[in-house]
Protein backbone atom coordinates (compact mmCIF):
# COMPACT_ATOMS: atom_id res chain seq x y z
CA UNK A 1 0.00 0.00 0.00
CA UNK A 2 2.28 2.75 -0.95
CA UNK A 3 1.91 6.42 -0.02
CA UNK A 4 3.66 8.16 -3.23
CA UNK A 5 2.54 6.81 -6.54
CA UNK A 6 5.20 4.89 -8.31
CA UNK A 7 5.30 7.14 -11.72
CA UNK A 8 5.73 10.05 -9.56
CA UNK A 9 9.23 8.75 -8.25
CA UNK A 10 9.55 7.22 -11.76
CA UNK A 11 9.39 10.23 -13.29
CA UNK A 12 11.44 12.61 -11.16
CA UNK A 13 13.64 9.34 -11.37
CA UNK A 14 13.97 9.61 -14.94
CA UNK A 15 15.11 13.34 -15.21
CA UNK A 16 18.03 12.69 -12.77
CA UNK A 17 19.52 9.27 -14.04
CA UNK A 18 22.11 10.52 -16.73
CA UNK A 19 23.57 12.38 -14.37
CA UNK A 20 24.06 9.78 -11.56
CA UNK A 21 25.34 7.33 -13.91
CA UNK A 22 27.87 9.73 -15.01
CA UNK A 23 28.97 10.58 -11.47
CA UNK A 24 28.59 7.26 -10.13
CA UNK A 25 30.86 6.16 -13.01
CA UNK A 26 32.96 8.73 -12.02
CA UNK A 27 33.30 7.89 -8.35
CA UNK A 28 33.93 4.61 -9.43
CA UNK A 29 37.12 5.46 -10.85
CA UNK A 30 38.50 7.54 -7.99
CA UNK A 31 37.63 4.98 -5.30
CA UNK A 32 39.30 1.87 -7.37
CA UNK A 33 42.63 4.06 -7.34
CA UNK A 34 42.25 3.74 -3.41
CA UNK A 35 41.72 0.03 -3.87
CA UNK A 36 37.92 0.63 -2.84
CA UNK A 37 35.51 -1.31 -4.81
CA UNK A 38 32.36 1.00 -4.82
CA UNK A 39 29.75 -2.19 -5.54
CA UNK A 40 30.97 -3.53 -2.43
CA UNK A 41 30.22 0.02 -0.92
CA UNK A 42 26.86 0.42 -2.22
CA UNK A 43 25.96 -3.05 -1.18
CA UNK A 44 26.69 -2.08 2.29
CA UNK A 45 24.73 1.14 2.51
CA UNK A 46 21.92 -0.62 0.60
CA UNK A 47 21.48 -2.74 3.65
CA UNK A 48 21.64 -0.34 5.97
CA UNK A 49 18.82 0.59 8.00
CA UNK A 50 17.43 3.25 10.60
CA UNK A 51 14.78 3.75 12.50
CA UNK A 52 12.48 6.83 12.52
CA UNK A 53 10.41 8.06 15.93
CA UNK A 54 7.00 7.96 15.38
CA UNK A 55 6.74 11.31 17.22
CA UNK A 56 9.49 12.87 14.80
CA UNK A 57 6.45 13.32 11.78
CA UNK A 58 5.04 15.94 14.15
CA UNK A 59 5.77 19.06 14.49
CA UNK A 60 7.71 19.85 17.63
CA UNK A 61 8.55 22.81 19.87
CA UNK A 62 10.29 24.86 22.23
CA UNK A 63 9.71 24.87 26.30
CA UNK A 64 7.97 28.65 25.44
CA UNK A 65 5.41 27.64 22.27
CA UNK A 66 5.10 25.04 19.70
CA UNK A 67 3.50 26.13 16.14
CA UNK A 68 1.49 23.80 14.68
CA UNK A 69 2.48 22.18 10.95
CA UNK A 70 0.03 21.55 7.95
CA UNK A 71 -1.77 18.01 7.58
CA UNK A 72 0.00 17.25 11.21
CA UNK A 73 -0.43 13.49 11.71
CA UNK A 74 -4.04 12.85 14.59
CA UNK A 75 -2.40 9.18 15.79
CA UNK A 76 -0.05 6.45 15.22
CA UNK A 77 -1.76 5.41 11.98
CA UNK A 78 -1.28 8.45 10.55
CA UNK A 79 2.28 8.54 11.78
CA UNK A 80 2.86 5.10 10.61
CA UNK A 81 1.42 6.65 7.04
CA UNK A 82 4.27 9.32 7.00
CA UNK A 83 6.87 6.94 8.45
CA UNK A 84 6.32 4.92 5.31
CA UNK A 85 6.40 8.08 2.86
CA UNK A 86 10.22 8.40 4.75
CA UNK A 87 11.21 4.73 3.63
CA UNK A 88 9.68 4.64 0.29
CA UNK A 89 11.64 7.65 -0.88
CA UNK A 90 14.95 6.80 0.99
CA UNK A 91 14.78 3.13 1.45
CA UNK A 92 16.93 3.67 4.51
CA UNK A 93 14.14 3.28 7.39
CA UNK A 94 12.15 0.65 7.53
CA UNK A 95 11.17 0.74 10.73
CA UNK A 96 9.43 2.76 13.52
CA UNK A 97 10.41 3.41 16.99
CA UNK A 98 6.78 3.69 18.99
CA UNK A 99 6.64 5.94 21.96
CA UNK A 100 4.04 4.56 24.73
CA UNK A 101 1.67 5.89 25.77
CA UNK A 102 1.48 8.26 23.10
CA UNK A 103 0.97 5.74 20.68
CA UNK A 104 -0.97 3.35 22.33
CA UNK A 105 -4.15 1.73 20.45
CA UNK A 106 -7.03 -0.17 21.93
CA UNK A 107 -6.52 -3.03 19.07
CA UNK A 108 -2.67 -3.93 18.89
CA UNK A 109 -3.07 -6.13 15.98
CA UNK A 110 -4.54 -3.45 13.86
CA UNK A 111 -1.54 -1.63 14.30
CA UNK A 112 0.43 -4.60 13.69
CA UNK A 113 -1.58 -4.90 10.34
CA UNK A 114 -1.19 -1.55 9.48
CA UNK A 115 2.73 -1.42 9.30
CA UNK A 116 2.44 -5.02 7.65
CA UNK A 117 0.64 -2.85 4.87
CA UNK A 118 2.94 -0.21 4.80
CA UNK A 119 6.05 -2.87 5.00
CA UNK A 120 6.98 -1.49 8.30
CA UNK A 121 8.27 -3.36 11.16
CA UNK A 122 8.84 -1.76 14.79
CA UNK A 123 11.97 -0.96 16.34
CA UNK A 124 12.43 -0.27 20.13
CA UNK A 125 9.71 0.32 22.39
CA UNK A 126 10.28 3.72 24.59
CA UNK A 127 8.40 4.22 28.23
CA UNK A 128 7.14 7.44 29.23
CA UNK A 129 7.98 7.86 32.68
CA UNK A 130 9.02 12.00 32.23
CA UNK A 131 5.48 12.97 31.98
CA UNK A 132 2.38 12.50 34.03
CA UNK A 133 -0.57 11.45 31.90
CA UNK A 134 -4.13 11.74 32.14
CA UNK A 135 -5.88 9.29 34.61
CA UNK A 136 -2.46 9.06 35.67
CA UNK A 137 -2.40 7.88 39.76
CA UNK A 138 0.64 9.35 41.12
CA UNK A 139 2.87 12.28 39.71
CA UNK A 140 6.85 11.78 38.86
CA UNK A 141 7.20 15.48 39.31
CA UNK A 142 9.73 14.54 41.33
CA UNK A 143 11.43 11.46 39.53
CA UNK A 144 9.54 7.87 38.57
CA UNK A 145 12.08 4.76 38.62
CA UNK A 146 13.68 6.51 41.51
CA UNK A 147 11.29 8.21 43.50
CA UNK A 148 11.42 7.80 47.14
CA UNK A 149 7.98 6.54 46.83
CA UNK A 150 7.88 2.99 46.64
CA UNK A 151 4.12 3.42 45.19
CA UNK A 152 5.44 5.94 42.48
CA UNK A 153 8.18 3.70 41.35
CA UNK A 154 5.79 0.61 41.21
CA UNK A 155 4.01 2.50 38.65
CA UNK A 156 6.96 2.99 36.99
CA UNK A 157 7.74 -0.43 36.71
CA UNK A 158 4.55 -1.22 35.80
CA UNK A 159 4.56 1.08 32.32
CA UNK A 160 7.64 -0.02 31.42
CA UNK A 161 6.36 -3.68 31.49
CA UNK A 162 3.07 -2.80 29.73
CA UNK A 163 5.87 -1.57 27.02
CA UNK A 164 7.60 -5.06 26.72
CA UNK A 165 4.12 -6.43 26.72
CA UNK A 166 2.45 -4.49 24.01
CA UNK A 167 6.38 -4.43 22.28
CA UNK A 168 5.73 -8.40 22.23
CA UNK A 169 2.63 -8.28 20.17
CA UNK A 170 4.64 -5.83 17.65
CA UNK A 171 7.57 -7.98 16.99
CA UNK A 172 9.57 -5.68 18.49
CA UNK A 173 13.11 -6.45 20.23
CA UNK A 174 14.20 -4.07 22.75
CA UNK A 175 13.10 -1.60 25.20
CA UNK A 176 14.63 2.20 25.25
CA UNK A 177 14.64 3.67 29.21
CA UNK A 178 14.87 7.41 30.08
CA UNK A 179 14.00 8.67 32.91
CA UNK A 180 14.02 12.82 34.19
CA UNK A 181 14.65 11.98 37.24
CA UNK A 182 16.74 14.58 39.18
CA UNK A 183 17.33 16.76 40.95
CA UNK A 184 17.82 20.91 40.62
CA UNK A 185 19.35 22.05 43.55
CA UNK A 186 22.02 20.58 45.96
CA UNK A 187 20.70 18.75 48.96
CA UNK A 188 17.58 17.82 46.84
CA UNK A 189 18.32 14.56 46.45
CA UNK A 190 20.65 11.82 47.75
CA UNK A 191 23.00 10.86 44.76
CA UNK A 192 23.71 6.96 45.81
CA UNK A 193 20.08 6.30 47.66
CA UNK A 194 18.46 7.69 44.32
CA UNK A 195 21.01 5.96 41.96
CA UNK A 196 20.32 2.53 44.46
CA UNK A 197 16.01 2.90 44.11
CA UNK A 198 16.43 3.25 40.03
CA UNK A 199 18.85 0.20 39.85
CA UNK A 200 16.02 -1.85 41.92
CA UNK A 201 13.76 -0.92 39.90
CA UNK A 202 15.08 -1.63 36.45
CA UNK A 203 16.34 -5.02 38.16
CA UNK A 204 12.59 -5.89 38.46
CA UNK A 205 11.92 -4.46 34.21
CA UNK A 206 14.84 -6.26 33.31
CA UNK A 207 13.32 -9.75 35.11
CA UNK A 208 10.61 -9.32 32.19
CA UNK A 209 12.40 -9.44 29.26
CA UNK A 210 11.90 -11.87 27.10
CA UNK A 211 15.26 -13.90 26.28
CA UNK A 212 15.89 -12.57 22.94
CA UNK A 213 14.99 -8.46 23.97
CA UNK A 214 17.14 -6.00 24.95
CA UNK A 215 17.22 -3.46 27.27
CA UNK A 216 18.71 -0.05 26.73
CA UNK A 217 19.26 2.32 29.20
CA UNK A 218 20.34 6.22 28.25
CA UNK A 219 22.19 9.15 29.88
CA UNK A 220 21.46 12.28 29.65
CA UNK A 221 23.46 15.20 31.46
CA UNK A 222 21.00 17.53 32.04
CA UNK A 223 17.09 18.39 31.37
CA UNK A 224 14.38 18.38 32.97
CA UNK A 225 16.63 17.77 36.35
CA UNK A 226 19.39 20.72 35.65
CA UNK A 227 21.56 20.03 38.73
CA UNK A 228 21.77 16.57 39.17
CA UNK A 229 20.24 13.72 36.61
CA UNK A 230 20.42 9.95 38.19
CA UNK A 231 21.51 8.87 34.66
CA UNK A 232 24.09 11.57 33.55
CA UNK A 233 26.47 10.40 32.03
CA UNK A 234 28.04 7.26 30.20
CA UNK A 235 30.13 5.64 33.05
CA UNK A 236 27.02 5.72 34.85
CA UNK A 237 25.19 4.57 31.84
CA UNK A 238 27.63 1.52 31.75
CA UNK A 239 27.26 0.57 35.56
CA UNK A 240 24.01 -0.06 35.03
CA UNK A 241 24.30 -2.10 31.98
CA UNK A 242 26.95 -4.37 33.91
CA UNK A 243 24.47 -4.41 37.24
CA UNK A 244 21.17 -5.43 35.15
CA UNK A 245 22.88 -8.26 32.85
CA UNK A 246 24.08 -9.50 29.34
CA UNK A 247 20.41 -8.20 28.07
CA UNK A 248 21.26 -4.49 29.18
CA UNK A 249 23.18 -2.33 26.71
CA UNK A 250 24.03 1.49 26.59
CA UNK A 251 22.21 3.81 24.38
CA UNK A 252 24.25 7.25 23.20
CA UNK A 253 22.00 10.33 21.64
CA UNK A 254 24.35 12.46 20.28
CA UNK A 255 22.45 15.68 21.90
CA UNK A 256 22.49 14.43 25.54
CA UNK A 257 26.41 15.69 26.46
CA UNK A 258 28.17 18.67 27.25
CA UNK A 259 29.29 20.42 24.57
CA UNK A 260 33.14 19.31 23.15
CA UNK A 261 32.43 15.60 24.71
CA UNK A 262 34.35 13.17 22.82
CA UNK A 263 30.93 10.93 21.86
CA UNK A 264 33.44 9.15 19.21
CA UNK A 265 35.54 7.79 22.23
CA UNK A 266 32.68 7.26 24.00
CA UNK A 267 31.53 4.75 21.72
CA UNK A 268 34.84 3.20 20.88
CA UNK A 269 34.93 2.39 24.80
CA UNK A 270 31.60 1.11 24.99
CA UNK A 271 32.27 -1.01 21.88
CA UNK A 272 34.81 -2.24 23.59
CA UNK A 273 33.71 -3.65 26.60
CA UNK A 274 30.31 -4.86 25.02
CA UNK A 275 27.56 -2.98 25.71
CA UNK A 276 27.25 -0.76 22.57
CA UNK A 277 22.85 -1.16 22.38
CA UNK A 278 22.49 1.66 19.98
CA UNK A 279 21.89 5.11 18.83
CA UNK A 280 19.65 8.32 18.85
CA UNK A 281 21.28 10.43 15.80
CA UNK A 282 20.59 13.87 15.82
CA UNK A 283 22.82 17.44 16.03
CA UNK A 284 23.38 20.40 18.24
CA UNK A 285 25.14 23.60 18.74
CA UNK A 286 24.14 24.29 22.40
CA UNK A 287 22.52 21.97 23.78
CA UNK A 288 20.28 18.72 23.39
CA UNK A 289 18.89 21.02 20.33
CA UNK A 290 17.33 17.72 18.78
CA UNK A 291 18.43 19.75 15.08
CA UNK A 292 18.77 17.36 12.28
CA UNK A 293 21.16 15.54 11.89
CA UNK A 294 24.48 15.88 10.22
CA UNK A 295 22.96 20.07 9.53
CA UNK A 296 25.72 21.17 12.68
CA UNK A 297 28.59 19.28 12.22
CA UNK A 298 28.60 16.37 10.00
CA UNK A 299 32.01 15.81 10.88
CA UNK A 300 31.36 14.63 14.25
CA UNK A 301 28.52 12.35 12.54
CA UNK A 302 31.39 10.97 10.50
CA UNK A 303 33.83 10.22 13.04
CA UNK A 304 31.34 8.03 15.36
CA UNK A 305 30.94 6.05 12.61
CA UNK A 306 34.11 5.97 12.15
CA UNK A 307 34.02 3.66 14.96
CA UNK A 308 31.21 1.46 14.04
CA UNK A 309 32.95 0.75 11.10
CA UNK A 310 36.00 -0.23 12.58
CA UNK A 311 34.18 -2.38 15.10
CA UNK A 312 31.88 -3.79 11.81
CA UNK A 313 34.55 -4.58 9.90
CA UNK A 314 36.72 -6.20 12.34
CA UNK A 315 33.90 -8.38 13.47
CA UNK A 316 33.93 -7.02 17.17
CA UNK A 317 32.78 -9.72 19.43
CA UNK A 318 28.89 -8.47 20.25
CA UNK A 319 28.57 -5.53 17.97
CA UNK A 320 25.42 -5.02 17.31
CA UNK A 321 23.77 -1.90 17.24
CA UNK A 322 20.62 -0.34 16.94
CA UNK A 323 20.14 3.00 14.97
CA UNK A 324 17.43 5.43 15.44
CA UNK A 325 17.24 9.32 14.58
CA UNK A 326 15.53 11.46 17.68
CA UNK A 327 14.69 14.83 16.41
CA UNK A 328 12.12 18.14 16.72
CA UNK A 329 11.45 19.43 13.85
CA UNK A 330 10.12 23.35 14.23
CA UNK A 331 10.26 25.24 10.82
CA UNK A 332 10.75 21.96 8.75
CA UNK A 333 8.36 19.97 7.19
CA UNK A 334 9.10 17.24 9.50
CA UNK A 335 8.79 14.24 6.71
CA UNK A 336 11.48 15.86 4.71
CA UNK A 337 13.65 16.61 7.34
CA UNK A 338 13.66 13.33 8.50
CA UNK A 339 14.47 11.84 5.10
CA UNK A 340 17.36 14.20 4.81
CA UNK A 341 18.48 13.11 8.31
CA UNK A 342 18.13 9.48 7.10
CA UNK A 343 20.64 10.04 3.92
CA UNK A 344 23.02 11.89 6.38
CA UNK A 345 23.64 8.94 8.59
CA UNK A 346 23.89 6.41 5.22
CA UNK A 347 26.85 9.18 4.15
CA UNK A 348 28.46 9.53 7.02
CA UNK A 349 28.10 5.46 6.85
CA UNK A 350 29.63 5.48 3.49
CA UNK A 351 32.32 7.40 3.80
CA UNK A 352 33.68 5.84 6.86
CA UNK A 353 33.30 2.24 4.93
CA UNK A 354 35.66 3.76 2.17
CA UNK A 355 38.36 5.02 5.24
CA UNK A 356 42.09 3.07 4.20
CA UNK A 357 41.98 1.37 7.48
CA UNK A 358 45.77 -0.09 6.41
CA UNK A 359 47.20 3.38 5.52
CA UNK A 360 45.42 4.27 8.75
CA UNK A 361 46.57 2.45 10.91
CA UNK A 362 50.37 2.22 9.72
CA UNK A 363 49.93 6.08 10.71
CA UNK A 364 48.75 5.29 13.93
CA UNK A 365 51.49 2.39 15.01
CA UNK A 366 54.27 5.20 13.07
CA UNK A 367 52.85 8.39 14.90
CA UNK A 368 52.57 9.93 12.09
CA UNK A 369 49.64 12.60 13.43
CA UNK A 370 49.16 14.46 10.39
CA UNK A 371 48.73 11.56 8.17
CA UNK A 372 46.44 9.95 10.66
CA UNK A 373 43.64 12.58 10.30
CA UNK A 374 44.23 13.01 6.51
CA UNK A 375 43.68 9.62 5.97
CA UNK A 376 39.85 9.97 7.58
CA UNK A 377 39.81 13.53 5.96
CA UNK A 378 40.29 12.27 2.48
CA UNK A 379 37.33 9.71 3.19
CA UNK A 380 35.03 12.62 5.02
CA UNK A 381 35.68 15.18 1.69
CA UNK A 382 34.94 12.23 -0.60
CA UNK A 383 31.29 12.76 -2.29
CA UNK A 384 29.74 9.47 -1.89
CA UNK A 385 26.06 10.88 -2.68
CA UNK A 386 26.18 8.68 -6.09
CA UNK A 387 26.26 6.04 -4.38
CA UNK A 388 23.67 6.50 -1.85
CA UNK A 389 21.45 7.99 -4.99
CA UNK A 390 22.53 4.74 -6.63
CA UNK A 391 21.25 2.36 -3.67
CA UNK A 392 18.34 4.54 -3.53
CA UNK A 393 17.31 4.20 -7.15
CA UNK A 394 18.15 0.01 -7.21
CA UNK A 395 15.56 -0.58 -4.04
CA UNK A 396 12.59 1.22 -5.68
CA UNK A 397 13.36 4.67 -4.26
CA UNK A 398 13.88 8.35 -5.12
CA UNK A 399 17.31 9.96 -6.45
CA UNK A 400 16.19 12.88 -5.32
CA UNK A 401 13.73 12.10 -2.14
CA UNK A 402 12.47 15.71 -1.42
CA UNK A 403 12.23 16.77 -4.81
CA UNK A 404 9.95 13.71 -5.28
CA UNK A 405 7.70 13.96 -2.07
CA UNK A 406 7.42 17.95 -2.92
CA UNK A 407 6.27 16.66 -6.31
CA UNK A 408 3.90 14.17 -5.08
CA UNK A 409 2.25 16.86 -3.36
CA UNK A 410 1.30 14.63 -0.31
CA UNK A 411 1.50 17.28 2.64
CA UNK A 412 -1.07 18.96 0.87
CA UNK A 413 -3.29 15.97 0.23
CA UNK A 414 -3.08 14.76 3.84
CA UNK A 415 -3.95 18.63 4.84
CA UNK A 416 -7.14 17.93 3.29
CA UNK A 417 -8.05 14.75 5.75
CA UNK A 418 -6.34 15.78 8.49
CA UNK A 419 -7.89 18.38 10.42
CA UNK A 420 -5.95 21.66 11.22
CA UNK A 421 -4.22 22.15 14.65
CA UNK A 422 -5.03 25.57 16.36
CA UNK A 423 -3.16 27.42 19.09
CA UNK A 424 -0.03 26.86 20.71
CA UNK A 425 1.46 24.68 23.73
CA UNK A 426 4.85 24.33 24.90
CA UNK A 427 7.13 20.76 24.83
CA UNK A 428 9.48 19.47 22.65
CA UNK A 429 6.85 17.09 21.04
Amino acid sequence: MPMIEKSIIDATNDKALAALKSDYAHLGEVLARRGVDIEWVKTKVAAYGVAVPSWGVGTGGTRFARFPGTGEPRHIFDKMEDCSVINELTRATPTVSLHIPWDKVADISELKQKGDDLGLGFDAMNSNTFQDQPQQRLSYRYGSLSHADGATRRQAVDHNIECIEIGKQLGSKALTVWIGDGSNFPGQAHFARAFERYLEAMKVVYKELPDDWRIFTEHKMYEPAFYSTVVQDWGSNYLIAQELGPKAYCLVDLGHHAPNVNIEMIVSRLIQFKKLGGFHFNDSKYGDDDLDTGSIDPYRLFLVFNELADAELSNAEGFNPAHMLDQSHNVTDPIESLMTSAMEVCRAYAQALIVDRKALDAHQVGNDALLAYETLKQAFRTDVEPILAMARLEKGGAIHPVAAYRASGYRGKVSDKRPAVTGSGGGIV
